[in-house]
This record gives structure tokens, sequence and C-alpha cells, in this order.
């Protein structure tokens, strides 16, 4: 399939790499290049979500390609200047073109409109999922806090043991212990720590000692946890 990417970014290039490694013809260019689209059979925006709806507007109508972007929040209205139309964003972490491109491979995808784009999924042994458009923005907001609060919350954790005189490296063997436990058990029954067991006395603890700028993440997390360890205790007299 001859593919025109816009986009030359972490997820434009990322998608680059990953087509062109499952034999499509892929041709990637800036979104200030639009001249030289050639004749594709789908033209692919990887531009910021603000972009999409003018990027889309300068290409020239045809019904003989698609015209779809990659944006988890967006929907098919921002290409309404086109007849054939869609959507294909992963639920994949494409932080460089190096690391993004082979989880491009057999990812799970948010499809919509035109066939074609799942098609392009098959290819890349993707899994499509179609949403509603009540459903796009939890389902965003959700991929939204599995990756980039999660990377945040790591911020988090940086902070509170460089202030203990430690690294962050120090405590990634713990964290990915706890994420394996949640693969294996759930998220409940993975949860450990003072607020599983009601422990204020170590929670006020906490808080005495970390620095002030921290505290509100610490609460808000802790209260989550708190949530967690009761929603567990309902659970476990039913």
């Amino acid at each position: 399939m001859n593919i025109t990417i816009v986009g030359t970014g972490r997820a434009g290039s990322s998608f680059a790499a990953a087509l062109r490694g499952v034999r499509h013809d892929v041709h990637l260019i800036h979104h200030d290049a639009l001249d030289d689209v050639r004749t594709p059979d789908l033209i692919l925006l990887a531009v910021p979500d603000d972009a999409i709806r003018p990027v889309s507007d300068r290409l020239a109508p045809s019904d003989t390609y698609v015209v779809a972007h990659v944006a988890g929040s967006r929907g098919l209205g921002e290409l309404s200047a086109h007849a054939r139309v869609g959507l294909m964003h992963p639920l994949a972490a494409l932080s460089t073109p190096e690391l993004g491109a082979p989880r491009l491979l057999g990812a799970l995808y948010s499809v919509a409109g035109d066939e074609l784009v799942t098609h392009v999924v098959a290819s890349l042994e993707g899994r499509a999922l179609r949403l509603t458009d009540d459903q796009r923005a939890i389902y965003h907001a959700t991929a939204t806090v599995a990756a980039n609060h999660l990377v945040a919350l790591m911020g988090h954790v940086q902070v509170l043991a460089e202030s203990a005189g430690l690294t962050l490296e120090d405590f990634l063997p713990l964290s990915e212990q706890a994420l394996a436990d949640v693969a294996l058990m759930g998220v409940s029954r993975a949860l450990t720590g003072p607020a599983s067991r009601a422990d204020m006395a170590t929670i006020d603890a906490h808080l005495a000692a970390i620095s002030p700028s921290q505290r509100s993440t610490y609460v808000a997390m802790a209260n989550a946890a708190f949530e967690l360890a009761e929603q567990r205790r309902l659970t476990s007299h039913l």
C-alpha cells in the first residue's frame, strides 16, 4: 500500500518505520511540505491534535485516497473536508522512533471510518477496537493516565528518592514488581503499604518527612489507595 505520513515527529517517524517494516511503500513528509503528497492510498496525519483540521483542510479532496489521523482524543469531524476518512490511534508509547516502531506491531488500536485503516492495522498484526464518540474522551483519558501519569508518578518517586540520598533506579525494581502483581492478581489484591492497612501513623510520618511541594501528590495517591483498600474490604465480605 502507498502511504504518505504527514508529520516527522515521534509518532510519524514511529509509524513510518513500522509500516515500512511490513512492506508498505511509505513517504514521510513535514506538514509544511504538503505539495509533496504524491498519489497515496492513505494519507496519515501524525501532527499535534490542534493541527489536524488545518492540515487536513490544506489537502486536496479526492475519492482515490483515505485521509486519517492517529490522535486518540479526536474523531472524524476533524477531517470533514474529505470524502474518505479514518483514524487509527495506538495504545503504545511512542517515546522515540526506535522504541515506538516495534511497539506498534501487535498493538491495540482505536479505529474509525474507512475500512482501509482496519487493513493497515491488520498488516501491523494489531487489534482494531471501534469506539463510539461518547467513549472516545474517556478512552483517551485512560490512556493518558496509564502512560503519561505513570511517568509523572515516577517523577514524584525520583524527587522523594533524591531527598533521601537515593536514586530513582533504586526504586524501579519495586515499581516493576508492583506492576507485575497487578497483571497477575488484579489491582485490589496487588495493593500493599500503609493505606492498605489503614496505618495513619505511618502516613502522617511520611507527610512530615517529605517536602511540602510533594505532599499534595502523596496525599492524592494515598487517598486513591484508601479507596482501593475499601473496595477490597467490601468485596471480601460479599
